[in-house]
């Protein structure tokens, strides 16, 4: 897959001074929502998990990709990447491109929550991770950032896309035992948990994880 046009938008944002100031008014208004009083330390911690939350996405892209290639998986993926790629090009989407940065947030939830959803999929049926980074608490935190009624409709975009993917039906038969040995032979699908994930454990302060 082809993440370059993803990843100059991104980075468009990140060269934007601009958008550091919109992300800081956007967690205070999150954190007064959870009932919490953020320091300016707390907003830039924020602010960072949410950077760091926009530069994954190339790089999961990629990763998922080349792991669904090497169980698969490479048709019912690329449908996904597909609506994926559209969402983050095209402007109709739940907020508004035009926003800045907080245009993009859908887009890389939309692309991390699709990825840890097929994830938990093929894990359910295989025992093994497509790829060694768990995005679970991170889209949590996402969730509550970008709120309702956005994260609803976000939400039914990633399942229509995987169920139009027929993943589940594809995901069941790669658990079968023949196949099982293949997959065995894969070093490149990890056995193991996830090696790494998104911090999430300095946002305290902000009401989005629980203390």
């Amino acid at each position: 897959m082809d993440t370059i046009q993803i990843q100059k938008i991104i980075s468009a944002q990140f060269t934007d001074p601009q958008s550091a100031l919109d992300l800081q008014k956007l967690l205070k208004k999150v954190a007064e929502k959870q009932g919490a009083n953020p320091s300016v330390k707390e907003l830039a911690q924020g602010s960072s998990f949410i950077y760091n939350y926009l530069e994954q996405v190339p790089y999961l892209l990629t990763v998922a990709w080349t792991s669904a290639r090497n169980v698969g998986l490479e048709t019912e993926v690329t449908s996904i990447l597909k609506m994926i790629e559209s969402y983050w090009i095209e402007d109709d989407d739940v907020i508004p491109d035009n926003l800045g940065i907080f245009g993009i947030l859908d887009d890389a939830y939309c692309s991390l929550s699709s990825m840890q959803n097929l994830s938990n999929l093929y894990r359910m049926q295989s025992g093994k991770h497509l790829f060694p980074d768990d995005l679970s608490a991170a889209n949590e935190v996402m969730r509550k950032i970008i709120g309702d009624p956005y994260i609803s409709q976000l939400d039914k975009l990633v399942s229509k896309a995987i169920e139009d993917a027929q993943v589940k039906e594809a995901v069941k038969w790669l658990a079968s035992p023949e196949r099982q040995q293949l997959l065995d032979s894969q070093a490149t699908i990890w056995n193991h948990g996830p090696v790494s994930e998104l911090p999430v454990s300095q946002l305290k302060g902000l009401g989005l994880i629980e203390s």
